[in-house]
């Protein structure tokens, strides 16, 4: 087995996640071409970079992410940081001809996105970008029953993200609650999640009407005065699919009594699936060739080691349930095996770019008060 060198650039919450990925990636799937080497972790703070490389077992700490992505030793940069620095770090890192892996959104802004895009392609480096929601065994089995026509024609899909980390007005102002640091809100954080699994399992977004509003429009600031919210509290979309089905999106951080409220259900012709984050190794499914008696949503247990992918990996026997880190080792364990096969890797850049074209869409049907279509492919 080949060591990989990795940077990582960011160390928080996002930081800790991705490095519990490159540390267990080997033990749960030992047959992966690669193992990563925590070569180097860069932040700002030099004392809290050097914590967290303390922490997490990287060997070397930094406080110049340049430096460190364009080192000659180190093979795949880790884009983790604030949403502003996606587009030069991973640039950068491209051209160095680093392969590379982003957090979500990809970007800011569509023309930075397709930046992106072209500075992968042009150095022909390997790239994703981490929608781990795609990542977990029930959400692949959903899109399996779909494409296995279970569910017949497709009519609807509807996907919300409901959470109340920003609901308490005293919650400081940070970087999520800026647009020029952010993009979009809530929109932007939790809604690009939804708009990519909708894609996932139903395919490209052909227009869009949408509504943002923000309530809690100022915010206390880290100095101790208070600073103006210029993103959006909370986001509710309708979406008309290129294959004809519609779509209804909500995302809020103000919902009071929702910690992790990520969900969706998708109807057809001949049945339905429900998917709720909170309940993460379970898909509920209906059939509608039931005979009366037994009809309802039935609930599948999606660990099955034999069934369900990546379940192979972990423990021996079904209803040993996987958590949330989980997602995070699928994606190195996918990546990893991309790079040793050279097999297209899913979800990349491009399917960022096809999200930021859809969020993009839908700020300018804010705008224009009505439908927005979303930029073709290509």
């Amino acid at each position: 087995m080949q060591d990989i060198n990795v940077a990582l650039v960011g160390h928080r919450f996002m930081g800790k996640a991705h490095t519990h990925a490159y540390r267990d990636v080997n033990l749960f799937f030992p047959s992966v071409p690669y193992r990563p080497r925590l070569k180097v972790i860069a932040g700002r703070d030099p004392a809290a970079v050097q914590e967290a490389a303390d922490l997490l077992g990287w060997e070397e700490s930094s406080t110049d992410w340049q430096e460190a992505v364009t080192r000659d030793d180190i093979d795949l940069v880790d884009v983790a940081t604030p949403n502003y620095l996606h587009a030069d770090v991973a640039i950068t890192a491209a051209e160095a001809g680093k392969q590379v892996i982003c957090e979500k959104p990809l970007a800011v802004t569509v023309p930075q996105a397709r930046a992106m895009v072209a500075a992968v392609e042009k150095a022909g480096v390997r790239n994703t970008i981490c929608f781990h929601f795609r990542r977990y065994p029930a959400v692949r089995l959903a899109r399996k029953l779909i494409e296995d026509g279970e569910l017949g024609d497709i009519y609807h899909f509807r996907g919300w993200f409901l959470a109340e980390r920003f609901a308490d007005p005293a919650t400081p102002l940070g970087w999520r609650m800026q647009q020029e640091l952010a993009g979009f809100g809530v929109f932007g954080d939790l809604g690009s999640h939804v708009l990519d699994i909708a894609r996932f399992l139903l395919g490209d977004v052909r227009s869009v009407c949408g509504n943002f509003a923000t309530y809690i429009k100022e915010r206390p600031t880290p100095e101790g005065g208070s600073g103006t919210v210029t993103v959006d509290d909370c986001a509710q979309v309708l979406m008309q699919f290129a294959n004809g089905a519609q779509g209804i999106l909500e995302v809020t951080k103000l919902a009071r009594g929702n910690k992790n409220n990520f969900g969706f259900e998708v109807n057809g012709s001949k049945g339905s699936i429900r998917f709720y984050f909170e309940r993460l190794n379970e898909l509920q499914y209906y059939c509608g060739d039931d005979p009366g008696p037994l009809t309802g949503f039935r609930t599948i247990h999606a660990s099955d080691s034999v069934q369900h992918d990546y379940m192979h990996g972990y423990w021996p026997a079904a209803a040993h349930s996987i958590g949330y880190g989980e997602a995070f080792i699928h994606i190195v364990k996918d990546f990893l095996e991309a790079l040793g096969s050279g097999e297209p890797m899913s979800p990349d850049f491009v399917d960022g770019l096809r999200v930021q074209e859809i969020m993009e869409a839908v700020g300018t049907s804010v705008q224009d008060r009505g439908w927005a279509d979303v930029a073709s492919p290509g």
